[in-house]
């Protein structure tokens, strides 16, 4: 059975599978889009262009907010935001290309759940808890061997709406009036809270906390405490601020973890999903609490992946079926027919072991390779990888990425070694969790608590950046290096050649590797150091 699916709005996607199969998600933010964005015309004829048949089911996601798309969504075709039960799920007939199929639309809330089960490891039948905390859900669920699912408890509703407005507290450009937050904070707390050097709040944080983390979700400006809002305005830099970060981060936590504690039962595995399933020092900790047999995130829990838990669902009623084979590389192919001024360059024939020593002579490098990946993480096939051995490297990735300094920088590193260098003895593919580092010598991937949000690769999840980090562990005696993602501020990861090398240009990067070449920039200094030092041929 072939299902097309559609989540929409925020975090828009369009998902392929074909006979339980992911074959296609295609991510509005994706090819240099703006982030969080609605699907457009432009991602459907994508999708379309890549499929060779008539899809046996559409399927559209249950969130289609109303002030946006009322205007051109006609009559009501979706199941709403919320829901649990199959009895809410939305099935009928519409045609498509003068063919009759199947319609079908299932809840925001279950796209999430469908998506964790359907892209788990654990096999249908298999009994488990799930929690699902974004923007306005905060719950856990369990699900029966028949996936018949209920609602555990709410120990907590908006968490992510709360997480993210902390950092407006802070911030002057953030006002204080308003119900909204601002998406992109969420990341951005989770770095801050890792300054954190106390964990007991004063008296005055004791009262912000509780009109942050009890009862319904308010606006700042609502705060009444005497003494004004605590933190109002201070800044970012501002220490005590960022010790606060770290004391509300884990009181919230605690929150789900008291009701997971008292509520469910022990040794059952936990499936995550929702944005908050993207806070890798919270993965760490539901790892750590010994409640459940395992955990499992999928790398798009956030709403990139609610298309592909729609299609799941969607297969599921259909066919029985709420398991799915997939691959994190199932995005788009790198679009490298375009012009861009090669004249700039110095063209090079690239094996891995040349590109390691380039990486080796702190050469940061724009890297493509295959179809990218799907979810917010880079993953080694849109990314900047420099060697991570000085803090300075962390520093000029970071202002080559136009972000805060404060902003930790993730390594990749190979499977093998991840235990040596991170003390982490699983696969760890999608840069979900923290780890302790074991070393000093790895400065631009750790973190100021000593943490990294690690990825590890082997020869099976991802074959050309593992021979690139073999070769680099020969040259420098390290298989980790510097991985962040390839993109403009604001905007998904880069997918066409003419972007990739206004980005290189602009933003100061020596070069790019794609296609099998390294185009390495004439003007850099650690260019020329590099062409100096090494004599390897170019063209140009």
């Amino acid at each position: 059975m072939n299902i097309l699916a559609f989540n929409p709005g925020h975090d828009g996607a369009v998902s392929y599978l074909k006979d339980a199969h992911l074959a296609l998600s295609v991510e509005a933010e994706k090819n240099s889009n703006y982030r969080y964005s609605p699907i457009s015309s432009s991602d459907v004829f994508n999708v379309l262009g890549e499929i060779s048949a008539i899809p046996d089911v559409i399927c559209t996601g249950g969130w289609w907010p109303r002030d946006h798309f009322e205007y051109v969504r006609g009559p009501v075709a979706h199941a709403g935001y919320r829901g649990v039960s199959k009895g809410e799920i939305m099935v009928g007939r519409r045609h498509f290309l003068g063919k009759s199929i199947h319609s079908f639309s299932s809840s925001h809330e279950r796209s999430h759940l469908l998506c964790a089960f359907g892209m788990s490891p654990l096999p249908k039948g298999t009994p488990c808890y799930a929690l699902i905390w974004e923007g306005a859900i905060g719950s856990f669920y369990e699900i029966d061997p028949e996936l018949h699912i209920k609602v555990v408890g709410e120990p907590l509703d908006k968490p992510g709406n709360r997480y993210s407005m902390l950092y407006g507290l802070a911030d002057p450009s953030f006002p204080k009036n308003t119900p909204y937050f601002r998406i992109s904070d969420a990341g951005k707390l989770m770095a801050l809270a890792s300054f954190s050097r106390r964990n007991e709040p004063t008296s005055s944080e004791k009262k912000l906390l509780k009109f942050l983390l009890e009862g319904p979700y308010k606006q700042l400006s609502e705060y009444d405490g005497p003494e004004g809002l605590p933190y109002c305005d201070v800044g970012l830099d501002d220490a005590e601020f960022r010790n606060f970060a770290g004391i509300f981060s884990d009181r919230l936590f605690d929150i789900f973890y008291q009701f997971a504690k008292s509520k469910l039962k022990r040794g059952m595995p936990l499936l995550i999903a929702g944005g908050c399933g993207l806070n890798c020092d919270w993965n760490t900790k539901w790892r750590y609490t010994g409640l459940f047999s395992e955990i499992f995130v999928p790398p798009v829990a956030n709403d990139s992946g609610s298309a592909i838990g729609t299609a799941i669902d969607a297969q599921y009623h259909f066919t029985g079926n709420p398991k799915i084979d997939w691959n994190v590389y199932s995005g788009m192919s790198f679009e490298a027919a375009g012009v861009f001024d090669l004249a700039q360059y110095h063209t090079v024939e690239a094996n891995y072991e040349t590109i390691a020593d380039m990486l080796a002579h702190d050469l940061v490098l724009g890297w493509v390779n295959g179809r990218y990946e799907v979810g917010p993480r880079a993953l080694g096939n849109r990314s900047i990888l420099a060697a991570p051995f000085k803090d300075s490297t962390r520093i000029r990735l970071n202002e080559i990425k136009q972000r805060e300094q404060f902003r930790p920088i993730a390594p990749v590193c190979l499977e093998e070694d991840a235990a040596t260098w991170f003390g982490c003895n699983w696969s760890s593919p999608y840069m979900l969790y923290t780890q302790k580092a074991n070393t000093s010598a790895l400065a631009a991937v750790t973190h100021v608590n000593g943490t990294a949000r690690l990825q590890t690769v082997s020869a099976a999840t991802n074959r050309p950046l593992y021979e690139l980090l073999c070769a680099f562990k020969a040259r420098t005696g390290y298989g980790v290096l510097c991985n962040t993602s390839l993109n403009f501020n604001g905007r998904g990861f880069i997918n066409r050649i003419e972007d990739l090398s206004a980005y290189v240009l602009d933003r100061g990067l020596d070069g790019f590797v794609a296609e099998g070449k390294a185009y390495l920039v004439k003007s850099s200094p650690y260019s020329q150091t590099f062409m100096a030092d090494t004599k390897v041929p170019s063209k140009g």
